[in-house]
């Protein structure tokens, strides 16, 4: 194969990933072991960051501390809710396989901040897109829980020093939704 046609075929097999990812909301039961995820940081970290500040964090969630965090969000569903709907947060977390957290550093600077948020996303993307490469489903969620000081308090996160980008759940998939989007031209204006 001459080298255009293994560029061409490169660039087709990460599109194939890049349109095929899809944000997971059920998952298989069993537990994906800690090395898939420790080599898909590996690929996070390669992201791009302005000033090479590498701003990001990630933090593994062992039971105890998912036992915690469910908890928390279904204390809080259901002092916004009612009952009923602290009962069904506890149960739909309960039944996702892994967590993890990512974090940003803070800074005083607030292009900064801006910028090494904008590399955690990228860094997130990443991660995401070597998981689902290897058949893992991921979930990014940044409700309301993500930003309660309690929830820092259990994963022991300054909220002076850190911030969170995103709360992640992973795992096998047990369904794939369809998505589509907009067309190309809808979504590009050329300039003169």
């Amino acid at each position: 194969m001459d080298e255009d046609a293994q560029i061409r075929t490169s660039r087709d097999a990460i599109g194939a990933v890049l349109r095929g990812r899809r944000s997971i909301d059920l998952f298989q039961p069993e537990p994906i072991g800690t090395s898939e995820l420790l080599e898909a940081i590996d690929c996070a970290r390669w992201a791009p960051n302005h000033r090479l500040t590498e701003p990001w964090r990630f933090y593994l969630i062992g039971k105890q501390t998912a036992a915690g965090i469910i908890d928390l969000a279904a204390e809080l569903d259901a002092a916004a809710k009612g009952e009923r709907a602290g009962v069904a947060r506890r149960a739909r977390l309960q039944g996702i396989p892994g967590f993890f957290v990512l974090t940003s550093r803070v800074s005083e600077d607030r292009l900064l901040e801006r910028e090494d948020y904008a590399a955690c996303c990228c860094a997130a993307q990443n991660l995401m897109l070597c998981l689902w490469a290897c058949g893992i489903g991921v979930k990014w969620t940044t409700g309301g829980i993500t930003r309660h000081e309690r929830f820092y308090d259990q994963l022991c996160i300054d909220s002076a020093k850190e911030t969170v980008v995103g709360f992640f759940w992973y795992g096998w998939p047990k369904v794939v939704p369809a998505q589509k989007r907009r067309e190309v031209a809808e979504i590009v204006t050329t300039l003169p």
